[in-house]
């Protein structure tokens, strides 16, 4: 593939910073954002600044329990408009330096610099620390950046160094900068395939690029096999997409106390009714709709158990998201309470792009959504 220099850039601790521009009072100590701000009440940990991070709060961590590690931390609410504002405003500064960017989310993208001018000069160093300068002056945020000849080896790259850190890895570099760290490093490699590649004792990234392609293909299959062995080389030649389309909308919450799905069936369908309406605004105010619904629920276990059902066409119709949401609830093993419910919608297309639909009750239809006692109950 022809020379590439791809730079995957990550705000740091972005909410936790957006926050710390209004109260800077509160830097240099543990502060911690999520739900209601409350360790009281329900709610996870969505980020943390660095000084919480050295306690061991981490993301998706019970507010609560973050709270034991660290007693005297600040806790925050969640505002999502405000870090929305402001990733407007670093996406706008990238974007004076180059229109290849992909975005990620509310606070990362990847840019597609090869054309930049100067960008091989010292390996590109003084282009990304411009893009740096950039942001912060846009906005007061600092950033860190890995750039690379790829995305895989850019994304892992921003993380080497932070905050406000600027790595550069090419490929004489993966043996020293990237063989040494854990597999988990490589995006794609989730908590399932960790444990088996520990079972196979791989646990860095080299010992992963050291092992035979076959004893890779035998365990996780052809493809993620042979993905396996080229990520762990550095090898990746996916682009750099730009305006990409979203794969799917969602809305979930987390309950303030856990809910029976018998006993507190009402506040149960109530939130999931309120769910399918928010995610069909979305949808409706971005212009898609959805041919495939699903429904998330959380234990009070923390296990995870997801369910969905394909409609026969695309909607963004209020009543028909509700009528597949409570059909995939009726799916969902009703054997513990309930921490947190969520609603997706995917497959998601322009109207313009499927066939016409018309009136108020657009969309496929679902069977009827249950009314209290439907649900396979007990426990």
């Amino acid at each position: 593939m022809d020379w590439r220099r791809i730079a995957h850039l990550d705000m740091d601790a972005f909410y936790a910073s957006v926050e710390l521009l209004r109260r800077p009072e509160l830097r240099g100590r543990p502060v911690a954002i999520g739900g209601h701000g409350e360790p009281s009440r329900r709610g996870v940990v969505t980020t943390a600044t660095y000084e919480a991070r050295a306690f061991g709060i981490r993301s998706g961590m019970a507010l609560r329990r973050a709270a034991e590690l660290c007693p005297q931390c600040v806790f925050l609410p969640v505002d999502f408009d405000e870090y929305r504002r402001y990733s407007r405003m670093f996406k706008a500064a990238i974007a004076a330096v180059t229109d290849r960017i992909e975005d990620r989310g509310i606070d990362e993208v990847y840019l597609d610099l090869t054309a930049v001018p100067g960008i091989r000069i010292e390996r590109g160093a003084p282009v990304a620390r411009d893009i740096q300068r950039r942001v912060l002056e846009a906005t007061g945020l600092t950033c860190s950046v890995g750039l690379a000849p790829n995305k895989l080896l850019a994304k892992i790259a921003s993380d080497l160094h932070k905050p406000a850190g600027l790595t550069i890895v090419d490929a004489e570099d993966i043996p020293v900068l990237i063989w040494p760290l854990p597999v988990r490093r490589i995006n794609g490699i989730g908590p399932k395939a960790d444990l088996q590649l520990e079972e196979l004792g791989l646990r860095t990234i080299g010992e992963l690029a050291a092992a035979p392609p076959s004893m890779l293909v035998a365990r996780f299959g052809a493809n993620y096999g042979r993905w396996l062995h080229e990520a762990a080389h550095g090898r990746d030649e996916r682009p750099v997409v730009t305006a990409s389309e979203p794969v799917s909308m969602s809305r979930e919450t987390t309950f303030e106390h856990d809910l029976h799905p018998r006993r507190d069936w009402q506040a149960l369908a109530a939130c999931l009714a309120e769910l399918c309406r928010d995610v069909a605004a979305d949808l409706r105010r971005r212009g898609y709709a959805g041919r495939t619904i699903g429904v998330k629920a959380r234990y009070d276990d923390f296990r995870i158990v997801t369910r969905d059902l394909t409609l026969p066409e695309a909607t963004d119709d209020d009543a028909a998201i509700r009528r597949a949401a409570f059909e995939c609830l009726d799916r969902v093993p009703a054997v513990r309470r309930l921490r947190l419910l969520g609603v997706r919608v995917g497959s998601l297309s322009r109207p313009g792009a499927t066939a016409a639909r018309a009136g108020s009750g657009r969309g496929g239809a679902a069977s009827p959504g249950p009314q209290q006692g439907e649900l396979p109950l007990s426990g």
